[in-house]
């Protein structure tokens, strides 16, 4: 019997005649980058920038119009009009989108406001940058250098459009919180509804702040709680922490009156029972031991430990063992389980407790922490318990209430918005004029100041006046296209040629009635008067100096912008602009 001799030469040779190889037959040829030069001059680039400009201003301000969002192959659908739900669920497969829209983000993230503002303004002055014929590296000097008047101008003392706040007086506060709320319209709030909300955030906030602390002061935090199928007007705030106890049938309502503080443990270990539980690791189990028994025993004991240390609120992170919780429950211990991660470290500061992550050991007394009381609070279908911290509370909750799920989530992202921007206030506890009034009347403030300093601007910049005056005007041209944008109803945006105020007019009205269609500007400190010269927005108009209002205290400002949210924002709309018109390649791996 003659047996085949295997020859591994003649069957790589015929694989090289089919042209298939097992390695290679696995490999794709890697495609080339696609490169793009001068990004601003393509063409589709251009297309979506002006998309991107047009639908983010059809959301700026009080009757901005709503977005609904979804993808190709269903899910959620967003409805919004707020820059931080909507940039996000906008994807875009051409990077220099990405770009814009990564560094508006970045601004929210960090301020919470004004990030339409930024966005709108960013892709404005790109495009007057284009229509300009100035050179980019012209245009990007330019808008440094007038960027450069406006920060300087807003840090001064009498600048024309800042207003000081006073935290002995909520109005201001209000007022502020009123004009970030009401700029949401998917929260769909009437007036009474948006005042409510605007007060209840004040009132947060205020809350969140400690009072008569000594050492290093740490600001408290406001947690928010979803009702859903509750009129807006229900919606209170409660000092302490609020936390969802659905069984508490076996609490003395007695209980709420207790003077002594009562001893609370945190467990971020899962007392489920479970062995995963336990950790990584290799365990020896005798045979014949029941170890779910064993790791039951273990959880007992800790019971038993904490009923003897006199623990009287029971907490824990993840999941509690059926059996233990009878067992705590029977013995007079208020057991709340699933507390979640968000809640564990407020908790951790509201009583000073550490939380425990092993079963291992026995608890130390320094991990026990205290709450003064606790009281039942019932809020429509829901049960919970408000906890109050030994000493001076510097934590609240907030239970906000819509009638819906989509106006609830929006009402939630608007109030965790303003919450934040009050908190920038301690830090510069400055205002901005709201209602386009700011926007103008720095516009008003540049264009003079231009005209004004020429020779020294010009020996600075290293460039002629009439590339100055270009770039100059399409600075102001895209401070005011953000003042033009709060309006959607096809009225007519005017400035005032006084107080560069900002004021509208409804589309049907003649131009000789005009007069007596004004009422008040855009921030609600001007009335309109028939002595006023006005000149429409985005026209040409004689430069001047805008003059600062006499400021009567008998009159407040109706909308306010955050003083730090908008100073960042205008920082970062330049900046971003300059970076997206000094981009010469696009280089995108492909494969």
């Amino acid at each position: 019997m003659v047996k085949k001799r295997h020859n591994p030469g003649v069957e790589f040779q015929k694989q090289e005649q089919t042209g298939i190889s097992p390695v290679m037959s696995r490999l794709v040829q890697k495609s080339p980058s696609l490169c793009t030069d001068l990004p601003l001059d393509n063409s589709d680039i251009c297309t979506k920038l002006y998309l991107l400009r047009q639908l983010l201003k059809s959301c700026f301000g009080p009757t901005g119009r709503l977005k609904q969002v979804h993808n190709n192959i269903g899910g959620h659908v967003i409805t919004t009009s707020s820059s931080s739900v909507l940039l996000p669920a906008i994807s875009s497969s051409q990077s220099f989108i990405n770009l814009i829209k990564t560094s508006i983000l970045n601004h929210v993230s960090r301020f919470s406001d004004c990030g339409l503002f930024a966005a709108i303004l960013c892709l404005s002055l790109i495009e007057q940058a284009k229509q300009s014929g100035l050179s980019f590296s012209v245009a990007i000097k330019l808008n440094k250098h007038l960027l450069g008047l406006c920060t300087g101008y807003l840090q001064q003392e009498d600048c024309g459009c800042k207003v000081k706040l006073d935290f002995c007086s909520s109005h201001n506060l209000i007022t502020l919180a009123r004009s970030i709320i009401s700029s949401k319209p998917a929260c769909v709030l009437t007036e009474s509804e948006a005042l409510h909300i605007s007060k209840l955030a004040v009132h947060a906030f205020l809350l969140t702040v400690p009072c008569n602390r000594p050492g290093e002061v740490r600001l408290g935090k406001a947690v928010t709680v979803s009702v859903e199928g509750h009129p807006v007007l229900n919606s209170a705030v409660f000092p302490g922490l609020l936390v969802d106890a659905p069984d508490v049938s076996g609490i003395d309502e007695s209980e709420n009156m207790r003077s002594n503080p009562l001893r609370v443990v945190l467990f971020s270990a899962s007392l489920a029972g479970d062995l995963s539980e336990l950790g990584d690791g290799i365990f020896d189990v005798h045979p014949g031991v029941d170890t779910d028994l064993q790791i039951l025993d273990r959880l007992l004991e800790l019971v038993k430990q904490v009923v003897e240390d006199e623990v009287k609120l029971f907490v824990c992170q993840k999941v509690i063992h059926p059996v233990v919780q009878q067992h705590l429950k029977s013995r007079g211990v208020i057991v709340i389980e699933r507390l979640g991660n968000p809640l564990m470290e407020t908790l951790t500061q509201l009583t000073g407790a550490q939380p425990v992550a092993t079963l291992h050991t026995t608890i130390p007394a320094k991990a026990y922490g205290e709450v003064r009381d606790l009281s039942i609070i019932h809020f429509g279908s829901r049960t919970m318990l408000q906890l109050h911290p030994p000493g001076e509370s510097s934590i609240c909750t907030m239970i906000l209430c819509h009638r819906n799920e989509t106006m609830l989530g929006e009402l939630k992202v608007a109030f965790q918005k303003t919450e934040h921007v009050l908190r920038l206030t301690l830090r510069e506890p400055s205002a901005l004029l709201g209602g386009g009034c700011t926007e103008t009347h720095l516009a008003a403030y540049v264009r003079h100041k231009s005209i004004q300093e020429v020779p020294e601007t010009l020996s600075a910049l290293g460039c002629s006046q009439a590339e100055l005056l270009l770039g100059a005007g399409g600075f102001c041209r895209s401070l005011e296209s953000v003042a033009a944008a709060l309006e959607h109803d096809g009225g007519n945006s005017l400035m005032d040629l006084t107080h560069a105020h900002h004021w509208t007019h409804p589309a049907d009205v003649m131009r000789e009635h005009l007069d007596e269609s004004l009422g008040f500007c855009g921030c609600g400190l001007m009335e309109g008067s028939p002595e006023q010269r006005r000149a429409y927005l985005n026209t040409n108009y004689p430069q001047f100096s805008p003059a600062p209002l006499s400021r009567d205290t008998a009159v407040q400002p109706r909308v306010l912008d955050s003083f730090a949210a908008k100073f960042n924002a205008l920082q970062v709309a330049v900046e971003t602009a300059n970076l997206a018109l000094d981009v010469r390649y696009l280089v995108q791996d492909i494969n």
